[in-house]
């Protein structure tokens, strides 16, 4: 069985579901994604100073018009490894952002970002793609990157608690969602993978568990009864 944590599968997927995938975002999170975006992202605050922002995996960009808001004088930056994700940011931050954002293609876990850069990092709907020891690896670099007391908080699509929701966010996921992709893209086998990931995933608490770790001071969210949980917090200008 391949190894669906290995960073060639993850970005020949995140290509392969390109052409439909913010589309599918939405159906996914039953429309809740515009939301939890917006809720997740207000966890980091508002700062009208020149702050360093940094979108994690950041797919088609579909986190920089909140950002924006958030952080009207921001300089911005943003990472993902999807040759295609990648190629199509950047016509929408041409198009539609003015070439606001650097967006670098790299593969976060093998980092060249400077150290202690950042003052905001924001990352939505990858961490379940990230096996422990990613996670771990992960932590470390939002450390090293991140400033003094620089903030950072991330979501991800989870798995309820509530046995009735579960059941049914279950059969929605591993069943509907496929059939829906079938019918975009002819290929149901991509967007399977996505309950895959998420029951794999379950949620955020480990993630918690690895930034903690790290001296990171870590909040644990969630959103809509556990469908999506998330993480948020800081490093201390005392972390080591």
């Amino acid at each position: 069985m391949k190894d669906i944590y290995h960073a060639d599968f993850v970005r020949q997927l995140f290509n392969s579901m390109s052409a439909s995938y913010e589309r599918m975002n939405f159906i996914t999170s039953f429309g809740f994604s515009l939301l939890w975006r917006k809720q997740f992202i207000d966890k980091v605050g508002y700062d009208n100073s020149q702050v360093e922002v940094l979108d994690l995996l950041s797919g088609l960009g579909e986190n920089w018009t909140t950002l924006i808001k958030r952080f009207p004088n921001g300089n911005f930056q943003a990472v993902d490894f999807s040759e295609i994700m990648y190629n199509k940011s950047q016509v929408k931050n041409f198009k539609k952002f003015g070439n606001r954002f650097t967006v670098h293609k790299q593969d976060i876990l093998e980092s060249k970002l400077p150290s202690e850069k950042f003052d905001i990092v924001t990352c939505a709907f990858g961490l379940k793609t990230f096996n422990d020891k990613q996670i771990e690896i992960f932590a470390f670099t939002l450390k090293r990157i991140l400033k003094d007391n620089g903030r950072f908080s991330f979501i991800e699509v989870s798995t309820p608690t509530n046995k009735v929701l579960l059941t049914f966010y279950r059969f929605y996921l591993k069943h509907c969602i496929p059939f829906l992709g079938k019918i975009f893209l002819g290929n149901p086998s991509d967007y399977k993978m996505l309950w895959l990931y998420t029951e794999k995933f379950e949620n955020s608490r480990k993630v918690k568990e690895a930034f903690e770790k790290q001296g990171l001071i870590v909040d644990f969210n969630e959103y809509f009864f556990g469908c999506a949980t998330g993480i948020s917090g800081k490093k201390n200008n005392c972390t080591v």
